[in-house]
């Protein structure tokens, strides 16, 4: 193993078991009500009666889910069970189907709109739980989920997927993801977070079908489910919808003059206005639409994509500092840069530099990742208190305005740069 990339597993484990995993469990555990609370501010101060996000909770899911597959310890498997039984408890709308965007401290629900980025998360933590725990429950409702997705937020005429609905499925007039967004009704970042999720289901569901056949290819890193039968039929529409969303982040959401996603988009996939660059996105993009192509295990798909896959994450280092960080985004039309260093985005950085390290050998980007990664070890790591700081300003001074945890601060980008590197090493 290349002594480098053993050094970053070994301090990465240590930072998701002894930094983020233990915060969230020492720390925001809701004996009260039930869950996690869904609050801790910047300067530590924890709100337990905070509403309680969609996405905050299936991010939980997936994280606890994904260090119990690959660390096999216990009481990560306490800490995920506890976030599904919550979710299915609280946030399935077992009336219309879906799930709420938020519910309050006390678990009733509180913003009732279906946004498919919420329903995704969702696919992504269930089918994570199944993979771990072979759970029928958890893979049910995926693809309950999946159903609700493909039957509500597909467009048949014009391809891709909407927003948002009400909570009956209806149409809805601001399908923004949060206030800093534009109303459009199809994104990039929806769609980012739907691949996502049907990479997640597809590989559950192969995985399965491995188990049932007794051809299990380890190839797929799984901890294989037990006792459970997918029809065929399930596994191949699944499989399309993949392929599907792969060809739309190639042919629509792609820049094909900078390589770079674009952000927003009309029905018919009229490029929103505004020349806007989000590198944490790029950078993110490149990897999860590899994983996508990887799973899909199409030598074709495969030859098309990768060229893209290394394109994208090359006009990411726009964002790059001399530092290793990267910055958030830029609006071209303004000239306003968002030169803040998050979180999420160095998380994504490390993993997206890694895999084309990985893949196509390329030094340099090993070299970006372990830049990266030392970065995140000086600046953004709250040793003393647990987890991660929101972000530093580009002035170096640390961010503690926005969230320690909360609707957007959860243990997914972070735990999951740790696992990607721990499971690829």
């Amino acid at each position: 193993m290349n002594g480098r990339v053993d050094i970053m597993k070994r301090e990465m484990q240590d930072v998701l078991e002894n930094n983020i995993l233990r915060f969230w469990l020492d720390q925001m555990m809701d004996y009260e009500h039930g869950g996690f609370y869904g609050r801790m501010d910047g300067e530590g101060e924890l709100h337990p009666e905070a509403e309680k996000g969609a996405i905050l909770n299936a991010r939980i899911l997936w994280a606890f889910s994904a260090a119990f597959r690959v660390l096999k310890h216990p009481e990560y498997l306490e800490a995920a069970t506890r976030a599904k039984d919550y979710i299915i408890e609280h946030f399935i709308d077992q009336e219309y189907g879906g799930v709420y965007w938020s519910v309050d401290y006390e678990g009733n629900p509180l913003d009732t709109k279906k946004q498919f980025y919420a329903i995704g998360f969702m696919i992504y933590g269930l089918t994570e739980y199944a993979r771990a725990t072979g759970d029928r429950e958890a893979l049910d409702y995926a693809l309950d989920l999946y159903d609700c997705i493909e039957e509500h937020a597909f467009d048949s005429e014009h391809n891709g997927y909407i927003e948002a609905c009400t909570r009956e499925w209806g149409e809805i007039a601001d399908m923004r993801l949060s206030d800093l967004d534009a109303n459009y009704p199809k994104s990039q970042n929806t769609h980012l977070h739907i691949i996502e999720p049907y990479t997640n289901l597809l590989r559950c569901l192969k995985e399965v079908q491995a188990q049932e056949s007794c051809d299990y290819v380890p190839a797929l890193g799984a901890v294989l489910p037990v006792g459970i039968s997918v029809p065929q039929q399930t596994i191949s529409e699944v499989e399309g919808a993949l392929r599907n969303l792969v060809d739309i982040f190639t042919d629509k959401i792609l820049n094909q003059e900078t390589n770079h996603l674009d952000l927003f988009f009309g029905m018919d996939w009229t490029r929103g206005a505004g020349h806007l660059e989000s590198y944490g996105h790029d950078i993110e993009c490149s990897w999860l639409l590899h994983e996508a192509a990887l799973v899909l295990g199409d030598q074709q798909v495969l030859n098309k994509v990768e060229p893209i896959v290394q394109a994208v994450a090359q006009a990411s280092a726009k964002g790059l500092r001399p530092d290793g960080s990267l910055i958030h985004e830029a609006n071209l039309d303004t000239g306003y840069v968002d030169d803040d260093l998050h979180w999420w985005v160095q998380a994504e950085n490390v993993v997206g530099w890694y895999n084309i390290w990985q893949h196509f050998g390329d030094e340099e980007a090993l070299n970006r990742a372990e830049k990266c990664w030392h970065y995140i070890k000086k600046q953004l790591i709250d040793y003393e208190h647990g987890e991660w700081y929101w972000s530093r300003h580009a002035n170096g001074l640390l961010n503690t305005t926005d969230d320690k945890a909360g609707f957007w601060k959860c243990p997914y980008h972070n735990s999951r740069m740790c696992l990607e590197i721990i499971e690829r090493s």
